[in-house]
């Protein structure tokens, strides 16, 4: 079965143009190569509403299976992406990020300054990467190879 894709990218700079977007675009690129397609790209400021809003939308207008959001997930007073995740989240998978984590942790000692969370809204699961494109690329690499069969137990649940 193919799983639809969706790449949101968070970054206030980013989306008022004052930097190019490296990590969305990486993102999407791996997702495609697992064979997972990307029906969307999204870029939103650091906003908590606008953010929520787009998981639902990718979650329901747009039918995304899987909805990976990149950036906000650091210490900055701007950096909300966990908290507007939480707001649309019906069950929170605490094991995905504590597999990046652990990935991560590995390579740098950095990985313990993100936030991120993963969860449950309807029949889509939603990722948060960090906004550095190196960390989200070593981040969905560690659990790349489970999100088929993640997606699975979701589809059955539903």
């Amino acid at each position: 079965m193919d799983y639809k894709a969706a790449v949101i990218t968070v970054s206030d700079r980013c989306s008022a143009g004052e930097k190019v977007d490296k990590s969305g675009p990486a993102v999407a690129q791996m997702l495609e190569e697992a064979g997972f397609p990307v029906i969307y790209k999204g870029l939103v400021p650091d906003e908590r509403h606008e953010i929520s809003a787009e998981f639902i939308k990718c979650a329901y207008e747009l039918g995304a299976d899987l909805i990976v959001s990149t950036g906000g997930t650091g210490f900055g007073k701007r950096d909300i992406t966990p908290e507007a995740t939480r707001d649309v989240i019906s069950r929170e998978i605490p094991a995905i990020p504590q597999a990046m984590l652990h990935y991560s942790l590995g390579l740098t000692p950095r990985a313990m300054l993100t936030r991120g969370v993963a969860g449950i809204r309807g029949k889509s699961l939603i990722l948060n990467l960090p906004g550095n494109e190196g960390g989200a690329k070593q981040n969905l690499s560690a659990v790349l190879g489970v999100l088929e069969h993640a997606l699975q137990m979701i589809a059955k649940d539903e």
